[in-house]
């Protein structure tokens, strides 16, 4: 009965707060006092207690007392700060004034004639210097020195007892960071009630911070977020031992302790809240990079980023081991397999944790090297491909998808990474993705084909990218398997159906990657690659079409025709059409769908009616997301006696080469050429049979390889030759010039070239030893070389990730979402006029 009167006083003091429009007095602290008294004891009371609609009432109807409500709340933490808040009535105190605020302060935000308000100064003060200080920065101050106020949210370690209580302002926070790891070696004693308190602290800073959400993208980068640049510049002087405390909360944290099964069903976990909120608040202050930015337009220098300066000058081995051993933890901590169902307990901040590892590769390349030196690189891969693979059928979790690939990308442009893909994989997690023994390369290109082939249609836009990750790490591949080599050429037999690419303007450029990662294989990667090499046997007809793909209007009309008919959308690559393409004849697999799954694997599902989504700003195209970079720079590279090929400067981002001028002609007649040595083929079995396999990988005399075109297309907004047709009315219309345009430019050279010398010699061994086993021929594969046969091997190109306004506006609108979805205990912006994003229902 007790408890229910003090809600019901609080409930009626709200009451009073709204219904009276006229303002009342500041000086009346009885009023005040009610606000922040013991009457309410957790923050749900506080969100129950004062709905929305009243808070909306207050700053329309009586701005002056919801102005004084801030004023005094805030007043109120400042004096606790003063008194060190020693005593368990100022604790009280504070903690509701934190609620108070936390409740409030979105609302605040939600106006814009409000916006400004906790930057103006306290109306009373004692002195001119408390005068000239912004409200926002009195509450930053007051909520940083209470995350180190000793007894209230850190053990005191010198004194006990409210009368020894040690100043605050006084005080070294660096003494009282609060988790050993990173620049400070003493783990203090765990409290789970000082854990709660830093928990409501840093749930009201993030409100604070919250101001991003009720702001168009637009408008954050002409104007950056004045809390978080507060809170992390050098006037701050708790900003290093914050970051640190942070931090190490984040990596020190096991979820599963002592491996106790049920532990977590027995025992409150007290950390866990904290560490979540922690999180968040790294990866927001991490957002706000200040180094080429200015306040709201003007020629005033923005204060740097301590956060980032202090992330970025990490150096120490040992830091990084631990920071990475955090990470990969609590990635795998979700995917982690028990016999007893539920007995261990399971996180759910996987999301964060990958913005916060994109930060941290972003801002600190001695950590992305350290990551890609040692094989615990593919601790973060695995995590990754697992979420890759659940979400592909889940509308609401297509943010998680983009994130993953994004990774992805940064990673792939480091030769490490594609050199650490080659290490054996041994399935310990279940993924509704067939059963294969292979290396964690074949995984990748497993969950990529999985991805592609049965996602839903808004992850389109990340089939760039997906293949120019396969492209990257296509050079260091030592062994694919069969079943990884039948899903590539799957893809380009999909792909490269000519309705598929009549059908948008950039659908050819998927072909293109495709070709360029199997030409890299081939040239650099021959010997273990007998499996891709038998597959590329077998399928030569997908590249034979595509080296004859009709390009006059007459067939291009009527391939279109075709297509439309069975679908309506032109950039769709439906399951069913990648069934249709998917004949794989001795190969063991097919892609129809009846594959032998891992054991215990669910299939990726869409997501349950209902469920909330926050909208994303448009994937960047892959051009403004990578930039073209030689593997091995180099001045020149002889090709052949006296022609030089040179790379072109980073501004044309295009390998051109001696003899670009070469006409399409000569092309035509290289294609015909190898189509007709392969339907003559028969004619060389005919040959002496005691003819050894070695002697018939002689190069033809008369095959001239064009080299012209093995450049890299241009996936950038179209220009020149590959300009796009346009009718009257603007919309697209393929024509037989564009087709051409890129048609001349595939690059299929090596592959061609490969499968003249070696099909006659594959179906030689058929007729002669009556093959019908593959084995057979892949023992000859194994042992066949190709050295001096192929032209010569192409420089190694690689994509790599910078940093441009679209990923960063995308990042930003991504993690708010993330918060604003994931706060929901209790709903701090719940139903709140957010600008950042929608809200909507799956």
């Amino acid at each position: 009965m007790g408890n229910a009167d003090t809600k019901l006083a609080f409930r009626r003091a709200v009451v009073h707060l709204t219904s009276h429009t006229q303002p009342i007095e500041a000086s009346d602290d009885s009023f005040w006092d009610q606000f922040w008294s013991e009457n309410v004891t957790n923050v749900q009371d506080v969100f129950t207690l004062i709905p929305a609609p009243e808070i909306r009432a207050l700053r329309e109807q009586a701005p002056a007392n919801l102005a004084t409500l801030c004023y005094k709340a805030v007043e109120k933490l400042v004096k606790a700060v003063d008194s060190s808040c020693r005593t368990n009535h100022e604790q009280q105190t504070a903690l509701n004034c934190i609620r108070l605020l936390t409740r409030i302060l979105p609302y605040i935000f939600e106006d814009d004639d409000w916006r400004g308000f906790f930057w103006s100064s306290l109306p009373a003060s004692s002195t001119e210097n408390e005068d000239s200080m912004p409200l926002a920065q009195s509450l930053i101050n007051a909520i940083c020195d209470l995350l180190f106020c000793p007894d209230f949210t850190v053990v005191s370690s010198r004194r006990s007892g409210p009368d020894k209580a040690e100043e605050l302002s006084a005080l070294d926070s660096c003494e009282y960071i609060w988790e050993a790891g990173v620049g400070f070696a003493v783990s203090p004693p765990r409290c789970p009630q000082l854990d709660a308190r830093r928990t409501e602290l840093l749930r009201l800073l993030l409100a604070c911070f919250s101001e991003t959400m009720y702001r168009p993208p637009a408008d954050i980068t002409s104007q950056p977020n004045k809390w978080i640049g507060y809170l992390t510049c050098p006037e701050n002087r708790h900003a290093l031992p914050m970051f640190t405390s942070l931090l190490n909360t984040v990596c020190a944290y096991d979820p599963v302790g002592l491996g106790l099964p049920y532990n977590h069903l027995l025992f409150q976990d007290s950390l866990e809240p904290l560490v979540d909120v922690a999180l968040q608040i790294l990866i927001v202050t991490l957002d706000h990079d200040t180094s080429c930015g200015t306040a709201d337009g003007d020629d005033v220098n923005v204060p740097d980023n301590l956060f980032i300066n202090y992330l970025s000058r990490i150096h120490r081995d040992e830091d990084f081991a631990f920071i990475l051993r955090g990470v990969t933890r609590l990635l795998n901590n979700p995917l982690a397999q028990t016999y007893l169902p539920n007995s261990a307990k399971k996180v759910q901040f996987h999301q964060e944790l990958l913005v916060l590892f994109w930060k941290m590769c972003d801002y600190n390349k001695k950590f992305l090297y350290y990551v890609l030196k040692s094989s615990d690189v593919l601790e973060i891969l695995v995590p990754i491909l697992y979420h890759l693979n659940d979400s592909r059928a889940d509308q609401s979790r297509v943010g998680l998808m983009h994130i993953g690939v994004f990774i992805l990308l940064l990673l792939s442009g480091e030769r490490n990474f594609g050199v650490r893909l080659n290490k054996p994989y041994t399935a310990t997690i279940p993924m509704d993705i067939p059963v294969f023994t292979g290396t964690h390369a074949d995984l990748l290109v497993t969950v990529f084909h999985k991805i592609i082939t049965t996602g839903h249609q808004r992850l389109q836009p990340l089939f760039d990218c997906l293949l120019t990750i396969l492209v990257n790490v296509s050079p260091y591949l030592k062994t694919l398997s069969m079943v990884a080599s039948t899903k590539l050429l799957h893809l380009l037999e999909a792909f490269s159906t000519p309705w598929f690419l009549f059908s948008s303007p950039a659908n050819h450029h998927l072909v293109f990657f495709l070709l360029e990662m199997f030409n890299n294989i081939i040239q650099y990667q021959f010997d273990g690659n007998s499996n891709l090499v038998y597959t590329i046997i077998r399928k030569r007809s997908v590249f034979h079409n595509l080296a004859n793909l009709p390009h006059d209007h007459t067939s291009i009309k009527r391939t279109l025709q075709q297509g439309r008919a069975n679908t309506n959308n032109p950039r769709k690559l439906s399951t069913s059409s990648v069934k249709q393409n998917s004949n794989q004849e001795g190969s063991g697999q097919s892609d129809s769908g009846d594959e032998a799954t891992m054991e215990g694997a669910r299939p990726a599902q869409p997501a349950e009616p209902g469920t909330l989504k926050a909208t994303l700003p448009e994937t960047p195209a892959i051009g403004q997301m990578t930039e073209r970079e030689s593997a091995h720079p180099v001045t020149h590279q002889i090709l052949e006696v006296g022609t030089p090929i040179a790379i072109s400067s980073p501004e044309t981002q295009l390998l051109t080469f001696n003899d670009e001028n070469k006409s399409n002609q000569d092309l035509d007649n290289e294609n015909k050429l190898s189509q007709l040595s392969l339907e003559n083929s028969e004619k060389s079995d005919t040959k002496d049979s005691n003819t050894q396999a070695t002697d018939c990988l002689q190069p033809v005399q008369h095959f001239q390889r064009s080299v012209a075109q093995r450049g890299s297309i241009r996936v950038a907004g179209p220009d020149g030759a590959g300009s796009l047709p346009n009718n009257a009315g603007g919309a697209w219309i393929p024509s037989a010039e564009w087709v051409h345009s890129w048609r001349s430019k595939l690059p299929l050279q090596t592959i061609m070239r490969l499968l003249q010398v070696l099909v006659p010699q594959v179906e030689k061994i058929c007729i002669d030893k009556g093959l019908t086993d593959e084995s057979e021929i892949l023992k000859f594969l194994q042992h066949g070389t190709l050295v001096g046969l192929l032209p010569v091997p192409h420089p190694i190109l690689i994509r790599k990730y910078q940093a441009n306004t679209g990923t960063t506006t995308w990042f930003r609108t991504y993690m708010w979402g993330v918060i604003y979805l994931r706060n929901v205990e209790p709903p701090i912006w719940y139903d709140t006029d957010v600008k950042l994003f929608e809200i909507q229902r799956v």
